[in-house]
């Protein structure tokens, strides 16, 4: 069949099971947005405010399902509004197909209007990226980059599509392949349709990587070790192994420490759970850690704001590491030992030579240090975070989609939400993205509607995303936003008032616009102000009814300028050094 590019492209999209995409419209991807107008019953497409907000609402739907998530964006500015987003969906290991447009294929290379070479820009943050100069090319690529993204350890990719391929006419050959379905995290992609390179990509994919000696290692550590801590980051998460996470931690009686990706990994209400370890750790994740004599890393990375000093990090311990990613191993921490595969498959099979339960040698100092929380009820405030984020999981139940922009309020989160399941807590991790909330909501609420999803916060990040109210309005997103307001930037003031003798530059918000309850009107959303105890809990009523009812909510929530994350470790300390009051 002869289909003009735009077509073949909306067309491979639906071949991967794509049922929605999150963009921006433009010069260069005209012929694009033409199809999608024409296709609209089978691609739903959800016009953003700005396309770095895009790149956030795939990469939410991507998180919060497993699927992988579509935005579109034009040549130019538009596509490297892109970037912010695609970088952070690296560093969480999101997978994630952004699809820019570009100046006609002659015009390449010559400094044309709105041209860019994205290609070049991302190739540092994305797993693999194309630009397609051939239009009898463009479904193949469409293939290759969902296998890409979603195989192996999981990441962005990108495909740039000159604006004269998508209007000149190519042949469309349905890929050959397995019954039809979305392409998730949890699989090589091997369950889609194909044509014949993407087919053989997908099964160089499922090789199996560890070896019968690998996993002899790992189980040799596990069976001689007397105080295992097991430290599990979000590739449990990506690989769908939290069963398997729980079954070794209570073979081993082990304490279960996670990262901030982590978080839904393993049950905040376990017994066995210790909670955040690193720089904002729990005492009885970062002394447990001190303490043990082997470190069980799973799907974790070791990241600084994990270790701290490296050199004084579990010192007494050998480190057991399971990752899919090769390039993870001694990257950061020295191993002993390593499993590398899909985290899920490593576990069953070090699980299967493990006897049914280990004697440990912890002695009930896990429990002494879980009753350690200094961040109980530390200053006598009108309105505490903790107070806030309990009662707000107390009205959303465990089924909640939690997503919380960067800084103290995304700390105070994982702190107090109970996060019992996993895709349940989106966050950006590793690049810290500041704006990364409201995008990403937006996108794991479209993409689980019957489910309930709150964004938590901070009035300096909710400024950079705030043009989003007008998506769900426009979309009747009902999604809750509770708004930390400190009138300042609390994470930063936080360091200057420890660290730079309380020199406040450039993070007082005091008296600086906007009114957020004002802006959400503007926006034709309801919003309330929340000062006390009483009154939020009177508004968060007012707010869930208006979510019951369709209708996006907004609580501008006002808490004490000097509130302060703790613990902390400072900089340049091992980790059991913390600030706790």
């Amino acid at each position: 069949m002869q289909y003009i590019g735009a077509r073949i492209l909306i067309e491979a999209l639906v071949e991967q099971g794509v049922d929605t995409v999150f963009g921006y419209p433009g010069g260069s991807v005209l012929f694009i947005y033409d199809e999608l107008f024409k296709h609209r019953d089978r691609i739903r497409h959800i016009l953003v405010s700005h396309e770095q907000h895009a790149a956030h609402a795939a990469d939410g739907y991507a998180r919060s399902t497993g699927k992988v998530g579509v935005c579109i964006a034009t040549s130019g500015p538009g596509a490297t509004n892109l970037v912010t987003g695609i970088a952070t969906a690296y560093m969480d290991s999101s997978p994630l197909v952004a699809i820019t447009g570009n100046v006609n294929v002659p015009l390449l290379g010559k400094d044309s209007f709105q041209e860019v070479d994205i290609t070049g820009i991302t190739m540092p943050i994305v797993k693999h990226n194309w630009i397609v100069k051939d239009v009898n090319e463009l479904a193949e690529v469409v293939r290759e980059a969902f296998i890409v993204a979603c195989s192996g350890r999981p990441g962005p990719v990108l495909i740039d599509v000159p604006k004269d391929i998508t209007a000149i006419l190519g042949e469309w050959v349905p890929g050959k392949g397995r019954e039809k379905q979305p392409v998730t995290m949890d699989t090589t992609g091997a369950g889609s349709v194909l044509g014949a390179r993407a087919w053989r990509l997908a099964e160089r994919n499922k090789r199996t990587t560890f070896t019968n000696v690998d996993v002899d290692r790992a189980v040799a550590l596990l069976r001689g070790a007397k105080r295992p801590v097991l430290y599990a980051g979000g590739g449990v998460i990506i690989s769908g192994a939290g069963g398997e996470l729980t079954q070794l931690a209570e073979q081993l009686n082990a304490p279960v420490a996670l990262s901030l990706m982590g978080i839904g990994a393993f049950p905040l209400d376990h017994r066995l759970c210790t909670g955040l370890i690193g720089m904002h750790g729990t005492v009885a994740s970062n002394k447990a850690v001190q303490q043990a004599d082997l470190l069980v890393a799973i799907g974790a990375r070791f990241s600084d704001r994990v270790t701290s000093r490296t050199d004084q990090f579990a010192q007494g311990a050998q480190v057991l590491h399971f990752d899919i990613d090769p390039a993870e191993i001694n990257k950061n921490v020295q191993a002993d030992a390593w499993v590398v595969g899909d985290i899920k498959e490593t576990l069953k099979t070090v699980l299967q030579k493990l006897p049914p339960d280990i004697k440990t040698e912890w002695n009930g100092d896990i429990e002494r240090w879980k009753a350690q929380i200094p961040q109980a009820h530390h200053r006598d405030t009108a309105l505490h975070p903790r107070f806030i984020i309990e009662e707000t999981a107390k009205r959303l139940g465990y089924d909640a989609i939690v997503v919380t922009d960067v800084g103290q309020h995304q700390i105070w989160t994982a702190q107090f939400y109970p996060i019992t399941r996993s895709r349940s807590f989106l966050t950006s991790g590793g690049l810290g993205t500041m704006g990364f909330g409201l995008g990403a909501a937006l996108g794991a609420k479209i993409a689980n509607p019957a489910r309930p999803v709150v964004l938590f916060t901070g009035d300096g990040c909710f400024r950079m995303n705030c043009a989003e109210m007008a998506t769900l309005n426009t979309y009747t997103v009902p999604l809750l936003i509770v708004i930390f307001n400190n009138r300042t930037l609390g994470m930063v003031r936080q360091w200057q008032s420890l660290f730079y003798e309380g020199r406040y530059s450039e993070t007082d918000l005091v008296d600086r616009p906007p009114d957020f309850i004002k802006l959400a009107e503007a926006y034709g959303l309801p919003g309330y102000l929340a000062e006390d105890e009483a009154s939020f809990t009177e508004v968060l009523d007012k707010a869930m009814q208006d979510i019951a009812g369709g209708k996006a909510a907004l609580i501008d929530a006002r808490i004490d300028r000097d509130e302060r994350v703790l613990p902390m470790v400072p900089g340049g300390k091992p980790i059991h050094e913390q600030i706790l009051l």
